[in-house]
């Protein structure tokens, strides 16, 4: 019963990689249709923040004459829309429609003495034109506060008395100031609204009046302000979330999604869903950047968001500060207006890179009707890959493991499908490079021990003798192998870096095997937009390189728990403890290197740019500088060096390191692919070179430390 067990086991083995390469095959229409959608989108816009532009004005000698220069200044130099928000006093005060006082500062103004027990707020607004048409606004948002008010006028101008505090008045949400809508429109830029969740409660009479006022203006698409879009305060008990994006469906508005946010803004991905994913990616330049960075490297910046990331908006923000050395109020209007302009300029850049100026469209998405089953296909392929990585540590299982899989995912699939897809894609991401790094071990091992009996002969034999033990016990030629630095002296050169060579290539399309089966069981809009991420990046990064490191030092022919026990009964040196601090060490700052938030030094970002510009991609450095190089020097001595094993274990960063390339679902296919050959291209080089300066050193020291121990010994 037992045999006919193992019997089924190895069967069902083969029979687990032939569905994981079937499930390979049919992702790959997935991975051209997703080609197809983001070559749909390849206009930019440049937007730049409107208030901005208002508060650098507030601080020159006219500010009038000052703003209506900067923005012709930014109109010339490519700027194509400008980012307007909801109003307050403060705002409306900056832009010259009114000018508000406290009860101290009114009556001042008046020449007379302040009311005693009154702290109130005084309005005059600057012309009856801003009466005409600010006023309302203002009224309103005083009217939604339930807060007193009545008319006041003083030198000719008209305005409001309100009864609350200056400090509780300028936190009023007032709508957009359709004085500055018109002068921009005008000036010939476009609108982009920025839309708050700040106007309580949502009303959808008036939003959709403003709406149809936006419109009027050409407004396409709306982004928001704050952590929460508008109507996702009052969703539970009005639907206001739903209301409003069939609103911006109705009017065929999209939406901008921020990159980057330290949270997502709440409602995001259910008004995305709304309105069919009318969705496009911004990038927002900091105040700091857009006045410490130089103009090359925000070009650079832009390029490389447009072409890596799929933004498609990039929002730029001034700001202006006193220089106390030169006694001036600087700011960095004039510096990013150069840096938009010119022959190295942002718009000539991406436009060079295919990246025109213009409305972005979103992404043309439309799942095939074949989609759906495909990607079950995949699913069952990944069930597959994992069961195949359990099999392997623990042997036996491979029929069981497939079994409990497959009812497991399709009960997750009736919870939550996406959880299901994301597990499975994380499973199959730890599983293929895993197994590559397995089957390599395996290669090694029976490589080595082959050969050593093949050897047979005398060298092995005596030693065996030696220890009491048969010649051939394969248990003795290995541990007494183990305890040897020369494993296998008896391959040529040549021969040797023929088998790496193989090997590297073998295991590389092993790991890739996972690639198809992420992006295939990702296939869908939201990943690309960022509205879901890939979650576990941090795992993908860790699992292989320990389970290839346990692989390594319990494996002898099968899994040997046995082998535990020696190490668990070692002393603890002080060694050891350093030999820990320092991995963790190195384990930390690789860690932190993962995701988008790591650091990296200012050489690695010189070598980057000329990488990318060498190239128009950078492969990933760990992978062509550090894991390539090691894995192919490693499998290179791991036929003559049993420590050079190590050596294969690091190298799994690489295979990870590929896999997790094409997690980034917001990054081009294309560019992914471009990416992972370039690095393993680049480290297969710099593995040969690796090689060959070992040889040479490898020589010199055969050469010459004979010579040198005997002189020592004289």
């Amino acid at each position: 019963m037992f045999l006919r067990w193992q019997q089924w086991n190895r069967r069902a083995r083969f029979v687990l990689w032939v569905v994981a390469l079937i499930g390979v095959a049919a992702a790959l229409p997935l991975g051209a249709v997703r080609m197809d959608m983001e070559k749909s989108s390849k206009h930019v816009e440049y937007v730049f923040d409107y208030r901005d532009i208002t508060d650098v004005a507030d601080r020159q000698p006219r500010p009038q004459i000052f703003l209506a220069e900067k923005i012709a200044m930014l109109k010339e130099a490519g700027i194509t829309t400008m980012a307007v928000y909801e109003s307050s006093l403060k705002d409306l005060q900056l832009s010259g429609r009114l000018t508000f006082y406290s009860t101290r500062d009114a009556a001042l103004l008046q020449s007379k003495f302040e009311p005693v027990g009154q702290n109130f707020t005084y309005i005059l607004f600057n012309g009856s034109k801003e009466e005409e048409l600010v006023g309302p606004i203002v009224r309103e948002a005083f009217d939604r506060a339930d807060a007193a008010y009545s008319d006041w006028s003083y030198g000719g101008r008209n305005g409001i008395v309100v009864e609350v505090p200056i400090a509780e008045a300028i936190m009023q949400t007032m709508d957009f100031d359709p004085m500055t809508l018109q002068t921009i429109h005008d000036a010939g830029f476009s609108i982009l609204p920025r839309f708050s969740d700040r106007i309580k409660p949502y009303n959808q009479e008036l939003t959709e009046a403003l709406l149809v006022k936006m419109k009027g203006y050409g407004v396409t698409r709306v982004l928001f302000d704050g952590d929460k879009v508008k109507g996702a305060s009052d969703q539970a008990e009005d639907n206001s979330l739903d209301k409003f994006g069939e609103l911006l469906k109705k009017y065929d508005m999209g939406v901008a999604t921020i990159e980057n946010l330290k949270k997502p803004q709440q409602g995001m991905n259910k008004l995305a869903y709304i309105t069919n994913y009318n969705a496009v990616r911004l990038y927002s330049l900091s105040e700091n950047d857009g006045m410490t960075m130089s103009s090359e490297a925000i070009a650079d910046r832009f390029l490389l968001a447009a072409k890596d990331r799929n933004i498609r908006m990039f929002f730029i923000n001034g700001t202006v500060s006193s220089n106390t050395d030169k006694a001036k109020i600087v700011h960095s209007l004039d510096k990013l207006s150069e840096a938009m302009s010119g022959k190295e300029g942002i718009v000539t850049k991406l436009t060079a890179a295919g990246f025109t100026p213009g409305t972005p469209e979103p992404f043309d998405y439309e799942p095939a009707s074949w989609s759906k089953p495909v990607r079950a296909i995949v699913a069952v392929a990944a069930v597959a890959l994992i069961a195949l990585l359990i099999g392997a540590f623990i042997p036996g299982v491979y029929i069981p493991a497939f079994a409990i899989g497959i009812v497991g995912s399709a009960g997750l699939y009736k919870l939550n499908s996406s959880v299901m897809e994301q597990g499975l894609a994380l499973g199959a991401a730890i599983a293929a490079p895993t197994l590559a790094l397995v089957w390599v071990m395996n290669r090694i091992y029976s490589r080595t021990i082959g050969e050593r009996r093949a050897v047979g002969g005398e060298q092995w034999s005596i030693s065996s003798k030696k220890q009491g033990q048969a010649p051939h016990q394969p248990g003795a030629l290995y541990e007494q192998a183990s305890r040897m630095k020369w494993i296998f002296p008896a391959l040529s050169t040549g021969r040797r870096f023929g088998l790496a060579l193989n090997w590297f290539i073998v295991a590389t399309l092993i790991s890739l095997m996972a690639v198809p089966i992420v992006f295939g069981l990702l296939n869908n809009i939201t990943y690309n937009l960022v509205l879901e991420q890939f979650r576990g990046v941090s795992l993908l990064h860790l699992a292989p390189i320990v389970l290839v490191a346990i692989y390594v030092l319990l494996y002898n022919g099968q899994m040997s728990v046995g082998k535990l026990k020696p190490l668990l009964t070692k002393p603890i040196t002080l060694s050891w403890i350093i030999l820990a601090a320092v991995i963790g060490m190195i384990g930390y700052y690789y860690l932190s290197r993962t995701g988008n938030s790591g650091q990296v030094s200012s050489l690695e970002l010189v070598i980057r740019h000329f990488l990318e510009s060498l190239f128009g991609v950078r492969p990933r450095f760990k992978e062509f500088l550090l894991a390539h190089p090691l894995l192919l020097l490693g499998l290179f001595l791991s036929l003559r060096y049993r420590a050079a094993w190590l050596l294969i274990i690091i190298g799994s960063i690489g295979q990870l390191s590929m896999v997790d390339t094409f997690a980034h679902l917001h990054t081009p296919l294309y560019i992914s692919i471009i990416r992972v050959l370039l690095g393993l291209g680049a480290g297969l080089i710099i593995g040969c070179i690796l090689i060959v300066a070992w040889q040479l050193v490898e020589g010199a020291v055969r050469k010459w430390a004979p010579a040198i121990i005997r002189k020592s010994v004289k």
